[in-house]
């Protein structure tokens, strides 16, 4: 029995210590495997090889800088538009609890149907006719203009984003991407199985079936915000072999979607009168023509150039540019109006604006360094109209392409810009 007993307490004490060589051993890997890796070769961002000098980081540091305070201004604002707006609303649902408290003592609440309607779709109704959809709205000044966003089936180019770099956002966040997303997929829904009252024509495809569009055929669209009412959205949609486009508008209360118009818009006969004020700009003013030549004669064809040269300097150099394009063009719808005045730009607008007298025309009012695509000038057409409204798009200056496309040897060709 002592000799059993003598065993058993050894291979006890074997067990014993093979655990706890077995716990350290454990331990060990744990703590190599958690030890911070240290690497003495890490670098600096920016191209692998690639020698960067001070100044190139110092521009960097700037442009970040920028950045964030104009996205700190951005989001100063918007807490002092939010604390103005929960100010008002704490205000409505006092007003609203006291009248709850009346109604309770028994001097007869009735309730305010403006306030609380009781039927959901009435309430979504009269917050579409209160914003700025169908109808315009009275502002102090251009500052009280909420801007548009635009955006594609790939980007969203919004102003908030700042143009130090790039206007885009991409990618797109998830929560704006499903947003966008279900708006095109409802705008579609709408073009493809459209109501008695909207302003769009069964068409059939070329072998008789019936039209259908698809995300494909999306082109471009714009969204802003109302913060008391809800969110706007315009989108517009094309077939490649057709020549009409599909306009499509979109509300979002606070709630569903809801259609508010859907119309087919041909934009066959829009002729767009190209109003250019210069003086002496004799080079860019050429650079400006080969830009025309390419885009508004080869490609749209549905356009009239009035060109406001301000002086005598270099006047003979832009009529001989202008008679070059007429040579080789055969483009004979120009207009040179000649003013022996000093430069001013808003004379040179307003004069080249009296100068057509053909009937009702929309005119893009631009600079001899504006550069623009046939899409662009199609772009006019869908979202300016007569006598209600007009397309002020905000510009991509390429003003310095050291800080633009510094990761790049040379600025790619324009179109790619």
């Amino acid at each position: 029995m002592p000799r059993r007993g003598l065993i058993l307490q050894t291979r006890t004490h074997w067990l014993l210590l093979g655990l706890a060589l077995l716990c350290s051993l454990i331990l060990f890997l744990y703590l190599l495997e958690c030890a911070p890796q240290t690497d003495g070769n890490a670098s600096l961002p920016g191209i692998v090889g690639e020698n960067y000098g001070k100044e190139y980081y110092q521009a960097l540091l700037q442009e970040q800088e920028e950045h964030y305070q104009t996205r700190a201004t951005s989001l100063k604002r918007q807490i002092a538009q939010l604390k103005q707006e929960l100010q008002e609303m704490s205000e409505k649902m006092r007003s609203l609890q006291e009248r709850k408290n009346v109604g309770a003592n028994g001097i007869g609440y009735q309730g305010n149907k403006e306030q609380a309607p009781s039927d959901l779709l009435e309430f979504l109704h009269s917050q579409i006719d209160k914003a700025e959809v169908s109808i315009g709205a009275k502002l102090p000044s251009e500052y009280g203009v909420i801007p548009f966003e635009s955006f594609t089936l790939m980007k969203v180019f919004q102003l908030e984003m700042g143009l130090t770099r790039h206007p885009e956002e991409k990618p797109v966040r998830k929560d704006k991407r499903d947003e966008l997303v279900e708006v095109i997929e409802a705008g579609l829904e709408v073009i493809n199985n459209p109501d008695e009252d909207d302003e769009q024509e069964d068409e059939d495809g070329p072998l008789g079936e019936k039209l259908v569009f698809n995300e494909n055929d999306f082109i471009e669209g714009y969204y802003r915000t109302e913060r008391d009412k809800g969110t706007l959205y315009e989108l517009f949609f094309k077939k490649a072999d057709l020549m009409e486009y599909r306009h499509v508008t979109l509300f979002r209360p606070f709630g569903p979607l809801m259609k508010v118009k859907s119309e087919m818009i041909d934009i066959t006969r829009s002729i767009i009168n190209i109003i250019v004020p210069l003086a002496e700009r004799t080079e860019a003013f050429a650079q400006f023509m080969q830009n025309f030549r390419d885009v508004c004669i080869h490609q749209d064809k549905r356009i009239h150039l009035t060109v406001v040269y301000f002086g005598k300097e270099g006047l003979s150099k832009v009529k001989s540019i202008l008679e070059s394009v007429t040579s080789e063009s055969n483009f004979h719808n120009y207009t040179l109006v000649s003013l022996n005045e000093e430069f001013n730009r808003g004379r040179g607008l307003n004069v080249g604006a009296r100068a057509w007298d053909k009937g009702e025309v929309l005119m893009f009012f631009c600079d001899v360094d504006i550069y623009f695509s046939a899409e662009f000038l199609n772009s006019c057409r869908l979202n300016a109209e007569p006598g209600k409204k007009v397309f002020y798009p905000v510009v991509f200056s390429l003003y310095n392409p050291a800080i633009v496309y510094a990761n790049l040897d040379v600025p790619p060709p324009v179109e790619q810009q």
